[in-house]
């Protein structure tokens, strides 16, 4: 299994005198190609992690996460048939997305003493009565290393 992984571009952005007013990431462009037709996001979503916190390890059955970082920087550890593989995302890893398919243990931790700030563009949509979310063993992983 590849799990599918983009950078994001940061673009510096003016004002109409030409004074530098601060910047924007794509992240989500039907034309880039990145999601596989028919499991392009069906949903926005914001989850905070707190300092130094994890959430998960878990996994899903029903959905594809697609996860970045947009505030503080994130760690993602998703377990493959080929071990655990690590990506990271933020506003030090150039805001990279990281696609996680279902069927694919994850964990998101912050790395920082700030709330990190983590976008996911599910598929299909999360709702609350979804009953999608399983417990997931990371037992094994050292979470302390970077």
């Amino acid at each position: 299994m590849i799990i599918q992984t983009k950078t994001n571009n940061k673009f510096i952005t003016k004002d109409h005198t030409n004074q530098l007013n601060g910047f924007l990431v794509p992240l989500y462009n039907i034309h880039d190609g990145f999601f596989s037709p028919g499991k392009e996001p069906q949903q926005v979503y914001l989850t905070v992690i707190a300092p130094q916190q994890i959430k998960g390890p878990h996994l899903h059955f029903i959905r594809t996460g697609c996860f970045t970082c947009i505030k503080g920087n994130a760690r993602f550890v998703l377990k493959t048939a080929d071990g655990y593989q690590v990506f990271y995302s933020g506003e030090d890893y150039e805001y990279r997305s990281v696609i996680v398919p279902i069927g694919v243990p994850a964990s998101l931790q912050n790395l920082g003493d700030e709330d990190a700030y983590v976008l996911n563009m599910p598929n299909p949509a999360w709702t609350p009565t979804m009953n999608d979310e399983y417990t997931a063993d990371f037992s094994d992983f050292d979470f302390q290393a970077e």
